[in-house]
């Protein structure tokens, strides 16, 4: 471990019963931000919440930020977790959410809905800190849950999925802003099972696949590999069929299809589809562009090459 790395673990194992979460682990996070991608079930999770003292290893050594995590409550004050599940309050409004999270950190009321209210506006959230959040669309959700994650200045963020389900200027807004704390001197750790989000935010990346890491360094080094793979898209949009129209148009798109208020596209080359996919919801000239999400079998087909090689 060098000075200022983020987490290193050793020889790190997590099961439950019969099943292996994480499976022999050794690596060193960096500081700055890291990418960890991988598909759904490849360990993600479980390496998340052992880097956040949510579970203690089975096996094996982790320190972050130069400590052990487990059962050290002075390190968790230090870090922030956006995690892929919802579990909200939905009566509550997101001020009221924030501010009740951030004052089990110790904070006075007054001083934790002014903290909650500076990270609601961090997230672009401050015209709907009022509103309750059963009414927040899935985007706005997982920007409050970021804004939670942020709110007691953490030294280190895991944001686990924080692009999950958002509309395509969401994202854009939301990568730009993660890159933005990167600079600032955070720590960052962000999962997703999509190698353009991961590559829009850094070229650092752990690739971890049934619980181990399979490869780790810079996102180009397996970037042509990947790009052999077709990737599907799926948009949920007002307007499909126009949408399909204009996708039509490009040679990168190989195929599409529709479904009931959506249309799923393949595509060669994803970074060219999503630059266009948002300046398009940005122009609006195919109507409200409401979701985008991957499914998770495009990185699958890469990783069975992978482990087989």
């Amino acid at each position: 471990m060098t000075a200022g790395d983020l987490v290193t673990a050793e020889h790190l194992s997590k099961w439950y019963g019969q099943v292996i979460g994480l499976n022999d682990v050794s690596v060193t996070v960096p500081a700055g931000i890291t990418g960890l991608l991988g598909p759904n079930g490849a360990g993600k999770s479980t390496l998340m919440k052992l880097v956040t003292g949510q579970l203690k290893p089975s096996k094996g050594s982790l320190t972050v930020l130069g400590e052990p995590i487990w059962r050290n409550p002075a390190l968790y004050r230090r870090i922030g977790f956006c995690p892929e599940q919802d579990a909200f309050y939905d009566r509550m409004t997101g001020l009221e959410w924030v501010t009740a999270l951030v004052r089990l950190n110790g904070a006075t009321d007054a001083l934790a809905g002014a903290m909650a209210g500076r990270a609601l506006e961090m997230v672009e959230l401050t015209d709907a800190a009022h509103k309750k959040i059963g009414a927040y669309s899935k985007g706005m959700r997982q920007r409050v849950k970021m804004a939670q994650a942020l709110a007691h200045d953490p030294d280190l963020l895991i944001l686990d999925e924080p692009l999950a389900g958002m509309d395509p200027i969401a994202r854009r807004k939301t990568i730009r802003m993660i890159k933005d704390w990167g600079r600032a001197g955070k720590g960052v750790i962000v999962s997703s099972h999509i190698l353009h989000e991961i590559e829009s935010m850094t070229a650092n990346i752990l690739l971890i696949n049934q619980g181990r890491i399979l490869a780790e360094g810079n996102v180009h080094q397996i970037r042509d590999l990947i790009d052999e793979h077709p990737h599907t898209v799926h948009v949920r949009a007002d307007q499909t069929r126009a949408l399909a129209r204009e996708f039509l148009g490009h040679d990168d798109v190989l195929s599409l299809k529709f479904e009931e208020g959506a249309v799923v596209v393949q595509t060669g080359r994803p970074d060219a589809f999503y630059t266009r996919l948002t300046d398009l919801a940005a122009s609006g000239e195919h109507g409200a562009i409401h979701e985008v999400t991957s499914p998770d079998d495009n990185l699958q087909a890469v990783f069975q090459y992978l482990v087989k090689s």
